[in-house]
């Protein structure tokens, strides 16, 4: 039986979270009003980090077939990076990205000798930020609320964007989900952020760039902002974020 994507997440986030998420609210309604000003925010990687260099890198490499080469890619890392959790055969997110897009060229019958497996993949060690980040993380740090990343990149891929944007010393902490051997959803994944800044965890506010990922912070019991930037559905996942917008921008005028 083939899963599309959607599907994948709801039945990968059930088996995860299901176990240890008794008790939890999980419906809230978005746009509510955050219960009070957070003490950290937490944000996971691409809320930060615009991830179209590595489609237009893509479709460079691959002209015309670069725009189904990227969602190939991004779908399958999805996918393997949850069924590793399920079928407890742990790999890191640099294995699994590359993994995914060896796949993926297969799969569409493309080409894909070791320069350009190596070009795509040295792309998600130097991509761009959002054009709002600069002034919106500027603002949050002004107001004293202690920032960090929560990401299922790596350590190593984390540090290498953070200088590559110039953002050294912007972040409390930078967690990758590899220290505790799994990935998001996982709620020991969404533990890391209380386990580094030492604080409960309605005291945290999480910020998300997918859905699922909002939905997995929220059953997790973070309060939850979603940047939505591609304008996409409510994931039905039984937890609804307490805010979203398109931008961080949204995400500052939310906590203001």
């Amino acid at each position: 039986m083939h899963l599309t994507r959607r599907e994948f997440v709801c039945v990968s986030a059930g088996v995860v979270l299901g176990s240890g998420l008794a008790g939890v609210q999980t419906v809230l309604l978005a746009g509510s009003p955050a219960p009070a000003k957070p003490r950290a925010i937490v944000f996971d990687a691409f809320p930060i980090f615009d991830p179209h260099s590595l489609s237009d890198l893509a479709d460079e490499l691959f002209p015309g077939k670069g725009a189904r080469l990227s969602d190939e890619w991004r779908n399958r890392q999805f996918e393997y990076a949850w069924l590793r959790v399920v079928a407890r055969h742990y790999a890191d997110f640099w294995q699994v990205a590359n993994d995914a897009l060896v796949f993926a060229a297969a799969k569409l019958s493309l080409d894909l000798p070791v320069v350009k497996r190596d070009k795509l993949m040295s792309a998600y060690l130097a991509m761009k930020t959002w054009p709002d980040v600069g002034p919106s993380l500027e603002a949050l740090r002004k107001s004293g609320i202690r920032l960090a990343i929560l990401s299922n990149l790596t350590s190593t891929m984390l540090d290498s964007n953070i200088k590559s944007a110039k953002l050294n010393g912007t972040f409390e902490k930078v967690l990758s989900t590899d220290r505790a051997k799994t990935y998001k959803p996982d709620p020991q994944a969404y533990q890391l952020g209380i386990d580094a800044l030492v604080l409960s965890r309605n005291e945290i506010l999480f910020v998300a760039h997918a859905g699922w990922d909002a939905a997995g912070a929220k059953l997790f019991g973070y309060p939850t902002f979603w940047v939505n930037r591609q304008k996409l559905p409510m994931e039905q996942l039984g937890a609804v974020p307490d805010g979203q917008g398109e931008s961080l921008s949204d995400l500052v005028k939310y906590i203001a």
